[in-house]
């Protein structure tokens, strides 16, 4: 078996001893190439480059936001294309993932230890055995994603964040909740909430502050805690929404205190939830705040959202 393994080499959680422990477990079991990104969007490159080579797996060392760019240089390479009856799934090279960023949240919701260690194990005896699942994707236009997408709050938290840590800060849970809370209280315009979504056949949703857009639950990590919006939100399934109508100082309080100590899980006449939805278009007012799977992405006014079923296979 031919395999890549793409290293972002800021990975926060691991050191230049703990990668070449990682690229000799990995060699003891595949024909092994490996490649460090440079660059933001470096990994869609190499991960697109070896699709289309007829690699056999891409394995990721790194957080999330470089799995997204693996994910989407695997389904845009040439060889997702090809042919009308197989799934991507079928088509394309396996996906892997050791976790090495400060959150994860794709590799624990596949199921994967925190440790990178432990998850390369996981990985070792999932290739031995032949063990892998199938999961679907969402997109945001032509970008895909893994676990979560959000217009409005979440994202400019998001952008809070990379500021921080662009000033030298480190990635914390602590640091996150500062960004939440500064953001509401600081951030927002609550007088014109500025997003409206729109289903096919369906009355659009106006009046909205912020869409947060899930591919599986939970939706994020507070250090060990899940952070659960909708719960039953899967892999297997549709997409699942989020949307908080006009935050008032009430309303919003209420709302990041069940984010903070409950685990999620937000109610009120003020939350929109809607479950396995297969497309939908979020439109802004004005411009937004946008991430993907925590990577903030710039301003948008408008995405369209479709869930992709059988896009991946990933060794789990």
């Amino acid at each position: 078996m031919r395999a890549l393994l793409v290293v972002n080499p800021r990975a926060t959680t691991t050191s230049e001893r703990a990668r070449d422990v990682l690229v000799r477990a990995l060699r003891s079991a595949v024909d092994l190439t490996v490649a460090y990104t440079e660059r933001r969007g470096h990994a869609t490159r190499l991960a697109r480059d070896a699709a289309e080579s007829g690699i056999d797996l891409v394995v990721t060392l790194g957080g999330d936001g470089t799995v997204n760019e693996a994910v989407n240089g695997l389904l845009t390479a040439t060889t997702a294309l090809d042919g009308l009856s197989a799934t991507p799934a079928d088509r394309l090279p396996a996906l892997a993932v050791v976790p090495g960023g400060s959150t994860n949240v794709f590799a624990r919701a596949l199921g994967m230890p925190r440790d990178w260690a432990d998850g390369t194990s996981v990985i070792l005896d999932g290739l031995r055995d032949g063990r892998h699942r199938v999961i679907g994707l969402g997109r945001a236009d032509d970008r895909y994603f893994c676990f979560t997408a959000g217009l409005g709050w979440d994202a400019a938290t998001i952008r809070r964040v990379e500021q921080s840590r662009l000033r030298g800060r480190t990635s914390t849970p602590a640091l996150y909740m500062r960004a939440t809370f500064g953001q509401f209280f600081t951030g927002l315009d609550r007088g014109d909430p500025p997003l409206t979504l729109e289903r096919p056949d369906e009355t659009p949703d106006t009046g909205l502050a912020t869409v947060i857009v899930q591919n599986t639950a939970p939706w994020t990590y507070v250090g060990d805690r899940p952070v659960h919006l909708n719960p039953d939100a899967s892999f297997d399934l549709g997409l699942d929404v989020t949307a908080l109508r006009r935050l008032t100082i009430v309303a919003g309080a209420r709302t990041v205190t069940q984010l903070a100590w409950r685990s999620g899980d937000p109610r009120g006449k003020q939350v929109l939830r809607l479950h396995d939805t297969a497309e939908f278009t979020v439109v802004a007012s004005r411009p937004q705040p946008f991430q993907l799977d925590g990577d903030y992405l710039g301003e948008r006014q408008k995405v369209h959202f479709v869930s992709v079923p059988s896009a991946l296979r990933v060794i789990c």
